[in-house]
């Protein structure tokens, strides 16, 4: 039987993680990446390092008999100067796929951000700890699903039992990269990102390389996806092109096909879908970059605008409807010789239908029933009978697999 007498403390290491690709040793603990360290060393942009450090996708997995687990972390809070304040992010516990708990941890980092200055200020906090008991005395696969927007520094797993790594179930690794809808922008937590609904439904493990304010086809992020062993790949491209404004369309096309080569290099049959951007209203003809609203940020509301012109077309400039014509070319042009690559429209996922009925609250980024709604239908298109994951079962032997189920 368990015992809470004397508790029984784990290092984190990385067999007891999934979705990271990388585990940075700190002073007290360890901190998941996305993005290995080579690829941080090719990029200074702050917003990167935020994005790639936020664990989206990642949880702690292993199997115990425990009743009672605790997790102490750090995590780095983000404060937008003038917008209300955010909620603490969310920890989901899963029991045998189920989930059967929430938490979250007070305290920690804190990093100010003043969105019309540009400037960051990070102050170093205290640890915090959460804690789940009750859970069946019996043995379980447990997973602790890491905050999807908070950058979390992992430093002590205390359990009433013993913990060892869980068991491969044979499930296909489905690997994702897109901007920070994939990482999971307002989800209400990090099993109800759309990429982690989808893959619950489609019965795959996930590899979330969603990377908030960063889809703009860096080869690093190539390379990277190029290495990391999967079984299926997508790959969603758009709105960060256009809200930075980071290319036009003659260097966009080659851009493009540059990453899907590199893919390639490493993945050269693995089924691969090209996901073009959600409809996103201020920028379907209005090239960016996005920036926020003062206007309303001074009124306690974030919101953006896009401030670029529609003639600008002309000359080049990038908006959501060129890049989706552009993907579905393109996709087309390369489908002739290879079989395995795939387009989907990513106005089938969230269109003008859904933008009537659920509106983007920030005009950017969905809502938590928008994450949901999106990954409800990439399931239903990416893992049908003739879908571009279409599974002949969603293990890696063949046998199927059923949908983690949240209750």
């Amino acid at each position: 039987m368990p015992t809470t007498d004397h508790p029984i403390t784990t290092p984190v290491t990385a067999d007891l993680l999934r979705g990271a690709l990388d585990v940075e040793r700190t002073e007290h603990g360890v901190l998941p990446h996305r993005l290995p360290a080579w690829a941080r060393a090719q990029c200074t942009d702050g917003q990167l390092a935020m994005a790639e450090a936020q664990p989206s996708g990642v949880r702690l997995v292993f199997r115990t008999r425990a009743t009672t687990v605790e997790l102490e972390t750090r995590p780095t809070k983000r404060v937008y100067v003038g917008a209300p304040a955010r909620p603490d992010g969310i920890y989901d516990l899963l029991v045998d796929g189920a989930l059967a708990g929430q938490a979250s941890v007070g305290g920690g980092n804190t990093l100010t951000i003043d969105m019309t200055t540009g400037t960051a200020d990070h102050r170093t906090g205290p640890s915090g700890t959460l804690r789940f008991t009750g859970l069946p005395d019996r043995d379980k696969d447990v997973e602790i699903w890491l905050p999807h927007n908070e950058t979390t520094e992992l430093i002590a797993l205390r359990t009433d039992a013993p913990v060892e790594p869980a068991p491969d179930r044979g499930r296909k690794v489905w690997l994702h990269h897109g901007s920070s809808i994939s990482h999971g922008s307002d989800a209400a937590s990090p099993t109800t990102t759309w990429p982690a609904l989808a893959a619950s439904l489609g019965g795959v493990e996930l590899v979330n390389l969603g990377l908030g304010g960063s889809a703009l086809l860096d080869p690093f992020t190539a390379r990277t996806m190029r290495d990391t062993p999967a079984d299926l790949i997508s790959v969603k491209i758009g709105i960060n092109l256009v809200n930075t404004d980071a290319m036009r369309l003659r260097a966009f096309t080659p851009a493009l096909h540059g990453f899907l080569d590199t893919i390639r290099d490493g993945h050269p049959t693995t089924p691969l879908l090209v996901v073009s951007p959600i409809l996103c209203p201020i920028h379907e003809d209005t090239p960016g970059p996005s920036a926020a609203d003062l206007t309303a940020l001074s009124a306690g509301e974030l919101r953006f605008r896009a401030t670029g012109d529609p003639a600008e077309r002309a000359s080049g400039k990038l908006t959501l409807g060129v890049i989706r014509d552009e993907l579905a070319r393109t996709v087309a042009q390369r489908a002739a010789q290879d079989p395995h690559l795939h387009y989907m429209d990513g106005r089938d996922l969230y269109g003008e239908p859904d933008a009537a009925e659920l509106p983007l609250p920030d005009r950017l980024h969905p809502d938590a029933a928008t994450h949901r709604r999106i990954g409800e239908r990439f399931a239903a298109l990416a893992f049908a009978p003739n879908g571009a994951f279409a599974p002949n079962g969603a293990c890696k032997d063949g046998g199927a697999v059923l949908p983690g189920e949240y209750r």
